[in-house]
């Protein structure tokens, strides 16, 4: 591995409901998602260009998959936290912190999604 690029290739978070947690994030982020089957697997990617900085992932709905409040934290980068989280609960999740300062490196916000995982939002602004 290089530290010339961004280690993270892909990420996965994990749904029981896929419509609903679809609507969420496509509610939330403003993003449409894209539906896919992989065998058993159903997955909606984020919106990705290849070749262009940041990480692609996908909601999955999969055997083994489980929602969780713990563990690993996907952050994703908004324009407006504050903006962002008005849409959380109206969306069917909680916000869990609201903009806060970090220093230098901007603000960061907490949500609970549709499906009980939590996600992080991060600005520079």
């Amino acid at each position: 591995m290089s530290a010339e690029h961004n280690p993270l290739g892909w990420f996965e978070i994990p749904v029981t409901d896929m419509d609903r947690a679809v609507g969420f994030y496509e509610r939330v982020l403003g993003l449409p998602l894209d539906m896919h089957e992989m065998g058993e697997e159903r997955m909606a990617w984020f919106p990705s260009r290849p070749g262009e900085p940041g990480c692609a992932g996908a909601l999955v709905m999969a055997q083994g998959y489980e929602p969780s409040l713990s563990g690993v934290v996907i952050y994703f980068t908004c324009p407006d936290i504050g903006e962002t989280l008005e849409k959380v609960a109206e969306a069917g999740g909680k916000v869990l912190l609201e903009r806060t300062g970090i220093g230098r490196y901007g603000f960061v916000g907490f949500l609970e999604d549709s499906e009980g995982n939590r996600s992080g939002l991060h600005s520079r602004e």
